[in-house]
C-alpha cells in the first residue's frame, strides 16, 4: 500500500468518527435516546518515516485531540458531502448545513472555549477560517484551502505566497571553502536542537549572492528541510499585514518541512523597512536563514553572522576542469585566462561550461573564444542593470591620436592582461594588496577621442564596456554615492569590465581642503572611488574634460592619466581619411581641405554621418557639397561661427 492510499484510509476513518458525533447530536436534538460507547481511533501508520498527514499536522502544530476533531468537522463538508445535511440536523436547523463552534463544544468530546481563541494555533496558523455573521460560537467554520490540500496529502503552494517565494535547489556539490560555511552552520543549528533552544538566525554577509543560497540549501538539508527564498522587498511595513504574511510563511514552512531564505541583499532600509524586517525576523518561528551586503542587526533573535565569498581561484579552477571534463586538458592555457579575468561562482561556472559544449562538437583551441564569449553573457546581467554596456566596435586603426597617447594606451592593455602574472606568478600581490586594480583617468576637450580609447581597449582585451554617469550617481544624501558606487563596482567584480566613469568633474575637485561638512562628506566619497578602484579586478577609468579641476592628491592615486589633445590640422585629416566606411560611396571628397574645420574628432563623425544621409536621400554619392551642409549644422548645434577660412573656396 502506497502512503497516499494508507493516507487516505486514515483521513476516512478520522472523518467517519466526526460524522458519529454529528449523527449522536442529531439524535439528542430529536429526542432518541443515544448510547455513548467508546471508539477506537483511525488506524494509524508510518510509511518510509511519514505518518498520516493529520497526525502530522496536529505533532507539528501541537493541537489537542478536540482541535483535531474540530479541524476535522470545519473540513468535513469539502471532503465529504454528508457533513452538511449532518451539520444542519446536529443543529435543528437546515437552514444551517454547516460547521459551527457552537456545534463542536456540542458534538465533540473533551471541549474547550480556548480551542478557538486568537492565540490558539487553529487560528493563529490560520487552520480554520472564520465565516461572517453575528457571535463567535455560530459563524460558519471552514478549514482553510491549503490545509485541505495538505490532508489529502498534496502539497500545492499557498497559492498568496505562489508570487513571493520559490524553491531553491540543492547543490550538487560546493566548493571546499563554502561547504565549510555550511558545516558550521549546520552544526551550530544541531547544537541549539538538542538543547532544546531556539535556532538562531544565520545571517549571511558579503557579496556572493549565488554562494549564500547554496550554503543555505545544504545546511537546511542536513536538517531534512528544504528551503523556499523570500525577498524582503515584498515584506509589508504595516505591522497587521506583515504578521499576516509572516503567518502564512511560517505554516508553509512547517506543512513542508522548509527553511526560509529572506533576500535581504539590496534592500534599502529606511526606518519602516528596517522596523518591518525586525518584526518578521522575530515573528518568524521556523529556520531562517538571512542573505545581507554588510552585517546588520535585524530583529532581537540570535544570530550567528557569517561570512560568504566566491570559490577561490583554485576552487574555480576545479570547477571548470569538473565541468569541461575531457576537454579541459587542451585548454589550460585558455583557463588560467579566464581565471585571472573572471571570478563566476560555481552555478556560473557549471553553466558557461553546459553552454558551450552543447553548441560545438568541437573540442580544445576552437571552444576558447565560445568559452570566453559565455563567462561575458554570464557575468553581464547584474551590471546591465545599472549601467548602459557600449558595444565596442573601435579599433586602433580608428584612434588617431599623438603617438605618447598610444603608447600609454598600450600600456594599460598590457597591465589587464598580464596583471597575472605579475600580481601572482611573480609574487607583487603578496608583497602588497594595495594598488592592484589597473586605473586610469581619460582628460580633454570633448570628442577628442576619450570615449572611443576606451571601446579600442575593450576591443583589444575582449572585454565589455559600461558607461556610469558619475553625475547620476552622486547624491546629495549622505551614503547613497558611496551606496551607488558599491552596487556598480559589485555588479562588475564577476567579469572584470572595463568601467567608464564619466563627467568625473562631478566627484573629484579640489576638495581636498575641508571648509565644511559636504567639503567632508564629498572627499569620504572620492576616497571611496579610488579605494575601489585600487582594488578592482579589472580597468576602471574616469574622464574629465577638465583636468585642472581635480585635486594632485587624488591624481597621485591613479596608475595612468592619459591627456587627449585637441587634434592638430594633420591629425584632422587623418580622422577624415579615416571616417567614412568602405562601403561609403564618395566622390570628390579631400580631407586636406575638410581638415580646415576646426573642431573635434566627435564632431568630425557628426558630420560625416550626417552628410551621408543627405546624400543618401539625393541617391548621389557623399560629395563636399553635403558635408558642407552637414558643417553649417554641426556648427550651428555647438554655437560656433563657421569662418570663411575654414571653407575656403570649397562652398560649390
Amino acid at each position: 500500500m502506497s502512503w497516499y492510499e494508507a493516507n487516505d484510509r486514515h483521513l476516512e476513518g478520522s472523518l467517519a468518527r466526526v460524522r458519529r458525533r454529528l449523527e449522536r447530536q442529531a439524535a439528542r436534538r430529536a429526542g432518541e435516546t443515544v448510547e455513548e460507547a467508546a471508539e477506537a481511533p483511525a488506524e494509524s501508520f508510518v510509511i518510509d518515516g511519514h505518518p498520516p498527514a493529520l497526525e502530522a499536522l496536529g505533532a507539528t502544530f501541537g493541537l489537542s485531540a478536540f482541535e483535531r476533531d474540530l479541524l476535522l468537522l470545519a473540513a468535513g463538508p469539502d471532503l465529504d458531502p454528508r457533513f452538511g445535511a449532518l451539520c444542519a440536523a446536529a443543529q435543528g436547523d437546515p437552514g444551517r448545513p454547516w460547521p459551527t463552534f457552537a456545534l463542536a463544544l456540542a458534538a465533540l468530546d473533551a471541549p474547550f472555549w480556548g480551542a478557538l481563541s486568537p492565540q490558539a494555533a487553529l487560528r493563529h496558523w490560520r487552520l480554520i477560517e472564520l465565516g461572517t455573521g453575528d457571535g463567535l460560537t455560530a459563524v460558519p467554520l471552514r478549514a482553510d484551502e491549503r490545509v485541505l490540500h495538505h490532508l489529502r496529502g498534496i502539497e500545492v503552494l499557498d497559492e498568496r505566497l505562489a508570487a513571493l517565494v520559490e524553491p531553491v535547489p540543492v547543490p550538487e556539490s560546493l566548493v571546499p571553502s563554502q561547504a565549510r560555511v555550511a558545516e558550521r552552520l549546520a552544526m551550530a543549528w544541531a547544537r541549539a536542537a538538542e538543547t532544546g533552544e531556539r535556532l538562531p538566525v544565520a545571517e549571511l554577509s558579503g557579496a556572493e549572492m549565488e554562494g549564500k543560497r547554496e550554503i543555505a540549501a545544504a545546511a537546511v538539508q542536513a536538517l531534512g528541510l528544504s528551503l523556499l527564498e523570500l525577498p524582503a522587498a515584498v515584506i509589508p511595513t504595516t505591522a497587521a499585514e506583515g504578521d499576516g504574511l509572516v503567518r502564512l510563511l511560517g505554516r508553509e514552512a512547517a506543512l513542508t518541512r522548509a527553511a526560509l531564505f529572506l533576500d535581504a541583499q539590496e534592500i534599502d532600509l529606511d526606518a519602516a523597512r528596517e522596523a518591518a524586517l525586525g518584526r518578521f525576523v522575530d515573528a518568524f518561528r521556523g529556520v531562517l536563514v538571512i542573505a545581507v551586503r554588510e552585517r546588520r542587526r535585524l530583529g532581537r533573535r540570535t544570530v550567528l553572522p557569517l561570512d560568504v565569498v566566491r570559490p577561490t581561484a583554485a576552487e574555480q579552477g576545479e570547477l571548470w576542469r569538473a565541468a569541461l571534463g575531457t576537454v579541459a586538458e587542451p585548454l589550460n592555457g585558455q583557463l588560467d585566462a579566464l581565471l585571472t579575468q573572471f571570478d563566476l561562482g560555481a552555478g556560473a561556472i557549471r553553466g558557461a561550461a553546459a553552454e558551450i559544449l552543447a553548441d560545438s562538437a568541437e573540442g580544445g583551441e576552437e571552444l576558447a573564444p565560445s568559452l570566453w564569449d559565455a563567462c561575458l553573457r554570464r557575468a553581464r546581467p547584474r551590471l546591465e542593470a545599472l549601467a548602459p554596456r557600449i558595444r565596442a566596435a573601435a579599433t586602433w586603426d580608428d584612434l588617431v591620436l599623438p603617438e605618447p597617447q598610444r603608447q600609454i594606451l598600450a600600456q594599460i592593455a598590457v597591465h589587464v592582461r598580464r596583471r597575472a602574472t605579475v600580481y601572482g606568478d611573480w609574487g607583487f600581490a603578496a608583497r602588497s594588496s594595495r594598488g592592484l586594480g589597473v586605473s586610469a583617468l581619460f582628460s580633454g576637450p570633448s570628442g577628442t577621442g576619450k570615449t572611443m580609447a576606451a571601446e579600442v581597449l575593450a576591443n583589444e582585451l575582449g572585454l565589455d564596456l559600461f558607461r556610469i554617469d558619475l553625475s547620476s550617481v552622486v547624491s546629495k544624501y549622505i551614503g547613497e554615492t558611496e551606496k551607488n558606487l558599491r552596487r556598480v563596482f559589485d555588479a562588475a567584480e564577476e567579469g572584470g569590465a572595463i568601467l567608464l566613469f564619466d563627467e568625473a568633474d562631478a566627484l573629484f575637485g579640489k576638495r581636498s581642503e575641508v571648509k565644511d561638512s559636504h567639503d567632508r562628506y564629498a572627499n569620504i566619497e572620492v576616497g571611496y572611488l579610488l579605494q575601489r578602484m585600487e582594488g578592482y579586478r579589472g580597468l576602471a577609468i574616469l574622464t574629465t574634460n577638465l583636468k585642472d579641476s581635480l585635486d594632485p592628491a587624488f591624481l597621485r592615486r591613479l596608475r595612468f592619466v592619459v591627456q587627449f589633445p585637441f587634434p592638430d590640422a594633420g591629425q584632422r585629416e587623418e580622422i577624415w581619411r579615416r571616417v567614412f566606411p568602405r562601403e561609403t560611396p564618395v566622390e570628390g571628397v579631400e580631407p586636406k581641405l575638410l581638415a580646415r574645420l576646426g573642431v573635434a574628432g566627435g564632431n568630425i563623425r557628426n558630420i560625416a554621418l550626417n552628410a551621408a544621409f543627405l546624400a543618401a536621400d539625393e541617391g548621389a554619392p557623399v560629395g563636399m557639397s553635403h558635408l558642407l551642409r552637414a558643417a553649417r549644422s554641426e556648427y550651428a548645434k555647438i554655437e560656433k561661427p563657421l569662418t570663411v577660412a575654414e571653407i575656403g573656396d570649397w562652398e560649390s
